[in-house]
């Protein structure tokens, strides 16, 4: 991916070099956890064993002050962060504006081993998520790693920018009102329901991941040979029948939250051939077992 010398955001916070906060026992944050948790495969007793051993009340051991320099490797990433986050202000400021609106920026949050955020406290072990309270992506870089030697994705730099990307597809969903709908299913319809409901939004943010790289593409040329596979070899080790199928040995398709491998593959890859933002729409007018 082409990146050195792009122009960077200002609105990413690099707390790599902070003393990592303490994960509440109780509340929101245990909810964070369990759903993303979920979401990454994660055994859920792991995950409340993980929460019953950080105990505490949520405060920041470290008193928020700086325990060490960053690595050169951690600025480096720092940099790469920045810019991909600016190209997707340069490109999502741009078609609100087209459509008449404004683009309320996200802030995005670096991290290591834990981080609190204005939806609770979160371990690392979560991955990736955007937080609507406080409309910020979290990010602790060494989910990359994972992902290529335990999930088999690609730790490819395109590959990072898309899933910055579909986090980030997580805040236009929100400032767009998608996710108020699948919020309003969630707590008024059945559990199948309101998973079929995150699987849209899911697919949603893949596609909007799609639509990104389309239009990032044409204003600023990052796109190399071998990026694209690399972000569908991501998607494809990050659906919900390979998660599941590598964590436990089978699959529970009515559990599905995120979809499936294929399923997120041909939406990022309809985003990213299209760029089409009227579609959005369809996927929450499909049936079900059409997505």
């Amino acid at each position: 991916m082409r990146w050195e010398g792009g122009k960077k955001s200002e609105n990413l916070e690099d707390r790599r070099n902070m003393a990592p906060a303490t994960v509440a026992a109780g509340g929101i944050g245990v909810v964070l956890i369990m759903l993303v948790a979920a979401f990454m495969g994660i055994d859920p007793k792991q995950a409340q064993k993980f929460i019953g051993n950080a105990g505490g009340n949520g405060q920041n051991r470290g008193g928020g002050q700086v325990q060490r320099e960053l690595t050169a490797e951690e600025v480096k990433s720092g940099e790469f962060f920045r810019t991909v986050l600016n190209y997707t202000e340069e490109v999502w400021d741009e078609q609100f504006r087209k459509a008449g609106e404004k683009y309320l920026k996200p802030k995005m949050v670096l991290f290591s081993e834990q981080v609190s955020t204005g939806c609770g406290n979160a371990p690392s072990a979560v991955g990736p998520f955007y937080c609507p309270a406080d409309k910020t992506v979290y990010l602790d870089p060494t989910f990359f790693e994972e992902l290529k030697l335990k999930m088999g994705g690609s730790d490819a730099e395109f590959s990072q920018a898309y899933v910055v990307a579909h986090e980030i597809g997580h805040h236009v969903q929100n400032l767009l009102g998608y996710s108020s709908i699948v919020d309003e299913v969630r707590q008024t319809k059945s559990k199948t329901e309101a998973n079929h409901a995150s699987v849209r939004l899911e697919l949603q943010a893949d596609y909007l991941a799609g639509v990104w790289a389309h239009y990032g593409q044409q204003k600023f040329k990052f796109v190399e040979s071998g990026d694209i596979a690399a972000a569908m070899k991501s998607a494809n080790a990050i659906g919900d029948d390979r998660l599941q199928k590598n964590s436990r040995g089978f699959t529970s398709p009515e559990s599905y939250t995120h979809g499936t491998s294929e399923q997120r593959i041909k939406w990022f890859r309809l985003g990213l051939q299209t760029g089409d933002l009227g579609a959005l729409k369809e996927l929450f007018s499909l049936p079900y077992n059409e997505l």
